[in-house]
């Protein structure tokens, strides 16, 4: 199975990379796997709700033009359902039982993604009602998908 990450925003802080990089090393053996950032648009302080409009549009067009027809799209937002992780782990399996060989997870920059994203989406992923920065986020999803294909292999994995 591929798996794209397509996020909005560059990895600034050496210990993210870090993480990162040792994620996607142990990813290797259980799936192909794809990080895509695309450039965020910088926000001004107190933008107008125009402004956010504008500047969530512009990064859909950037996000828009890395998926595919036949990408399983799962976008992370805050008003997404939540999955623990052997739920998760279930539905990657399902997924790829399902003739399904590319998903997409999609994460916003700092005002989330646009509605043409969410809809586009075959669904909405929350962690937490909280909000996270994009690149802890990245950490944090490539570490769910790791223990989802530990769990799917029946490999140990530390809690």
């Amino acid at each position: 199975m591929k798996i794209t990450i397509i996020s909005v925003g560059k990895i600034k802080e050496n210990y993210y990379m870090k993480a990162i990089e040792e994620y996607s090393k142990r990813l290797s053996r259980y799936c192909n796997l794809e990080i895509i950032e695309v450039i965020d648009e910088k926000t001004p302080d107190k933008a107008s709700q125009g402004e956010v409009k504008q500047i969530k549009e512009k990064e859909a067009i950037r996000i828009m033009k890395h998926i595919k027809p036949d990408n399983y799209i799962i976008a992370l937002a805050i008003e997404g359902h939540q999955l623990d992780s052997p739920q998760l782990a279930e539905k990657i399996e399902h997924l790829g039982l399902n003739s399904i060989s590319h998903i997409v997870f999609i994460i916003g920059g700092s005002l989330g993604l646009d509605e043409q994203v969410l809809k586009k989406a075959d669904e909405l992923l929350s962690f937490s009602k909280m909000t996270f920065p994009h690149q802890l986020m990245r950490v944090i999803l490539l570490e769910q998908i790791y223990r989802s294909y530990r769990i799917i292999k029946k490999e140990p994995y530390h809690k």
